[in-house]
């Protein structure tokens, strides 16, 4: 489920008439729908709404996609008008009315029941069944009323923020420093961490805590490294860079930098930024990020308690979309970087771009940190000339290129290809004309469509973060807890109650995407272990979709149960087209390893060998990309002889 902007070649018209009908366009379950907010009230009590209507589907992406101009704004006018409006709000009136007449018969309080209508991303008649069946729960099942109640009152899930018990005990001041990229967002905020007599740096990725770790220790700071893989303990360490789910919350500090907090509204690990907001012990948290984050922040911070400044910063150098598209690989530069949303496409782009003669780095997600890290730097040091890459490159990389270049607008997001929203272009976009190298930076499409499209997306105004609907993702004490409160004892069933009563209790904060968890609880349920390490393997960062990883992670849990210690294999994969596939899927089971290692050390007691290996292996990686390079360039050169040099 995702935000999406409007087709690049309607933009301004989309734009102004979403705007002025209180909606905007998402995709939910691989079909464009139109999302819409709005208030209605009830006798005395406002109610507001957030909701998909049922005529707002406006088809499955590729038909979507085959649409003209005309025929998309026709089908939007059509499902959503005035008329739609009012209809929506009779439906939505008609079930608040029939949810507070039940509430007032039977003395019950409808917040939660009516609640049920803020859901950006659901129909509005399925949150009006929900409504219904929330205030129904209460009158007709008192029995299971008096569950919930027993687990609402073992958690109280409004109070998520005051269990962070010494962050709140402290009077804080956040500092939001918000931007675009390139506006030195982090420059100052690193400055005052590393002057400062404690403090952590809390990062949205290992590569990020690994390179301002790297930037303490050259200002002479006492600092560890630690993140869900790595380790580097300073035995008078006085600082800490880490993963942001690494947050200590049981150390009070002067200065704590939290990095990309607009990823507060990101699903899958938004609830990492939830938790570090609430419950940092400092007494400064600058907040870095994005300008489309402020009202969430202050919507946030008002919650949390603590004083708030806003800095908000502009771009250092200026950002120019080229005159006219690329047009062909001949075209290229030393200096620019390709972009492309596929580990495929990145390989296919660099190794045409290798035929024009230029050394090329590959970056793209699916590469350890290490790579990407020695990829950046041997364009740094004019090794190669060219980097082809993902988004990967738009966080975390210093790859300042004079002119960035996209190969396509569009993306799969999960469900169907689609345009990338305008956030993700400028951040991409941002890493043109770094300042102090570049006078400005330039963008361009490959080809005219992709060209008309990016510079839509550059003018388009990100739509802000929502200013509720926090994610929170439950620790070990809240499941025990629970656990403790209703006699449940398996995983699964817990994690299903922690989702069912976060919805019920408390709009302001909503469940994380458990989905990946579930899956892996549903198998650990079933192996004699206890709730700890049936936990600790749910988080364990192996994906499921890689069937190597996903084995490895069934045999080490197996080892756990049966108490035996977990093997560490050295993986000795086949060379050939697959080597490099083989290779990074090696890296992330030895980073799996490592990371188990430092939760269940007599399990697994090979977590020191298992980094040398994700190190050595990742080493053989990057050798591997500059050897294609070498080879695909010998191979092309008789033909660039015959057409010449490339332009420069």
């Amino acid at each position: 489920m995702t935000d999406i902007p409007s087709d690049p070649f309607e933009t301004t018209a989309l734009t102004d008439y979403l705007q002025a009908h209180q909606a905007a366009l998402i995709t939910s379950d691989g079909s464009y729908a139109v999302s819409v907010h709005g208030e209605i009230c009830v006798g005395k009590r406002v109610v507001a709404y957030h909701l998909v209507p049922d005529e707002g589907f406006l088809g499955k992406s590729n038909k979507w996609r085959r649409m003209d101009v005309a025929a998309r704004m026709s089908l939007l006018q059509e499902r959503w008008n005035d008329n739609t409006r009012m209809q929506l709000e009779a439906r939505l009136l008609a079930c608040a009315q029939n949810v507070i007449n039940i509430a007032h018969e039977y003395e019950l309080d409808p917040s939660r029941a009516l609640g049920a209508f803020q859901a950006k991303y659901e129909r509005a008649s399925t949150r009006c069944q929900l409504a219904l069946d929330r205030i129904k729960e209460l009158v007709g099942n008192r029995a299971a009323a008096r569950a919930a109640e027993k687990t609402r009152d073992a958690i109280n899930l409004s109070l998520y923020p005051e269990s962070f018990t010494l962050a709140q005990s402290m009077a804080r001041h956040f500092i939001a420093v918000l931007g675009p990229t390139n506006s030195g967002k982090t420059h100052g905020a690193m400055e005052h961490l590393a002057k400062c007599k404690s403090g952590a740096y809390l990062a949205p990725l290992r590569l990020l805590a690994i390179e301002n770790y790297q930037r303490l220790l050259d200002a002479g700071v006492a600092v560890s490294l630690i993140t869900g893989e790595q380790r580097k303990l300073h035995p008078h360490a006085t600082h800490v860079a880490s993963t942001v789910e690494m947050l200590n919350p049981n150390k009070a500090i002067d200065v704590a930098v939290i990095d990309e907090i607009q990823l507060l509204d990101d699903p899958d690990r938004g609830a990492a930024w939830t938790a570090a907001v609430c419950g940092v012990p400092a007494k400064t948290v600058y907040l870095l990020g994005a300008l489309e984050a402020r009202g969430a922040i202050e919507s946030l911070v008002k919650r949390v308690g603590g004083t708030l400044e806003v800095r908000e910063l502009q771009r250092m150098s200026p950002l120019e979309m080229e005159k006219a598209p690329l047009g062909s690989l001949k075209n290229l530069k030393p200096g620019d970087v390709l972009i492309a949303f596929s580990r495929r496409e990145v390989l296919n782009w660099r190794d045409q771009a290798i035929e024009q003669g230029f050394a090329v780095s590959a970056i793209y997600g699916n590469l350890s940190p290490e790579v990407r890290q020695a990829q950046a730097e041997r364009f740094l040091s004019g090794e190669t000339s060219i980097v082809v890459g993902t988004d990967a490159i738009g966080m975390g990389l210093n790859t300042p290129a004079r002119r960035v270049i996209f190969t396509t607008a569009n993306k799969w997001d999960g469900y169907a290809e689609g345009t990338i929203t305008a956030s993700l272009a400028k951040q991409i976009a941002g890493r043109a004309g770094r300042f102090g190298q570049h006078e400005a930076g330039f963008v361009a499409g490959l080809d005219g469509k992709t060209h008309k499209a990016i510079a839509a997306l550059l003018l388009q105004k990100p739509e802000p973060l929502p200013s509720t609907g926090f994610f929170v993702s439950p620790n070990l004490d809240y499941l025990t807890q629970i656990a403790e409160a209703t006699g449940q004892s398996k995983l699964e069933p817990l994690l299903e109650l922690f989702t069912k009563h976060i919805n019920v209790h408390d709009e302001f904060f909503l469940p994380a995407n458990l989905a990946e968890q579930m899956a892996k609880a549903r198998w650990l349920d079933a192996l004699p272990l206890t709730l700890p390490d049936r936990f600790t393997f749910s988080l364990c960062p192996v994906s499921t979709k890689i069937p190597m990883l996903e084995h490895a992670l069934h045999d080490w849990a197996e080892c756990r149960a049966k108490k035996r210690c977990a093997a560490l294999l050295r993986m000795e994969g086949t060379g050939g087209r697959g080597r490099l596939q083989y290779l990074e899927d090696t890296c992330k089971l030895y980073a799996a390893y490592a990371w188990l290692g430092y939760r269940m050390p007599e399990t697994f007691p090979h977590g020191e060998m298992a980094q040398s290996l994700m190190q050595s292996t990742s080493e053989e990686i990057d050798t591997l990309l500059q050897r294609q390079n070498s080879q695909l360039r010998h191979i092309s050169k008789p033909q660039r002889a015959r057409r010449g040099p490339p332009r420069r």
